[in-house]
């Protein structure tokens, strides 16, 4: 199985979605939930250390996993926990239509909102998790209690995922990888190659240049 992903990428604000030839990965743990689904040859994949072999499968938020083996062309979503149920996933065909018509969720939070707010506003530069605290007019173990319990990750570590989030975006888009790190806040193109690696098991430079992509607004 080779290294390189190939076909087409949407990348929209809270998803993206692959329907092409994957790649290997090494085993890896991202933050959005992934859906995979083959009409083909089954795809194989490692899941929190069990192997399995499957036409379609689920790989929920934050699971540690690595694509072992697949052939043919496959349907990969990933989706935002924050955004998205998990039940009507598991439900879903895995085309572009009816992607865009799966029901989005709010944030009923006013706290979170205005939290999310600043950190986007602070994601080039260095992100003061006190800043976003003081944004949501809430105290620093408050704040983390806040995305722990709503978004089920600690705040260093969502800076980490929307900043690479960013850089994909960028570097896709055409930008060189340390262009794009440097546009999401990331020190240098090896701090974005490890948190690449690390979130999704493939390095950019190696994996996603085989991509026809489209940036979704």
């Amino acid at each position: 199985m080779k290294a390189q992903w190939s076909g087409r990428l949407w990348l929209g604000h809270d998803y993206g979605l692959i329907i092409g030839e994957l790649g290997r990965t090494a085993p890896h743990a991202h933050y959005a939930h992934q859906l995979m689904f083959s009409c083909g040859a089954p795809i194989t994949v490692s899941l929190q250390g069990l192997v399995i072999t499957a036409q379609r499968l689920f790989i929920p938020s934050r699971q540690t996993h690595a694509i072992l083996d697949s052939e043919g062309e496959v349907s990969v979503l990933y989706a935002e926990p924050a955004v998205f149920d998990i039940a009507p996933l598991l439900q879903q065909e895995l085309s572009l239509e009816a992607v865009r018509q799966l029901p989005r969720r709010r944030l009923d939070d006013p706290r979170l909102e205005r939290a999310l707010a600043a950190l986007d506003e602070q994601l080039t530069g260095k992100v003061s998790a006190q800043a976003l605290a003081q944004a949501a007019h809430l105290s620093l173990s408050q704040l983390e209690r806040l995305f722990s319990h709503q978004l089920g990750l600690p705040v260093r570590r969502l800076v980490l995922w929307r900043r690479l989030r960013i850089a994909l975006h960028l570097a896709l888009a055409g930008s060189t990888l340390t262009d794009a790190a440097h546009g999401a806040g990331f020190a240098d193109s090896a701090h974005f190659s490890r948190t690449m690696k690390q979130l999704f098991g493939v390095t950019a430079a190696a994996s996603l240049r085989q991509l026809d992509v489209r940036l979704l607004t």
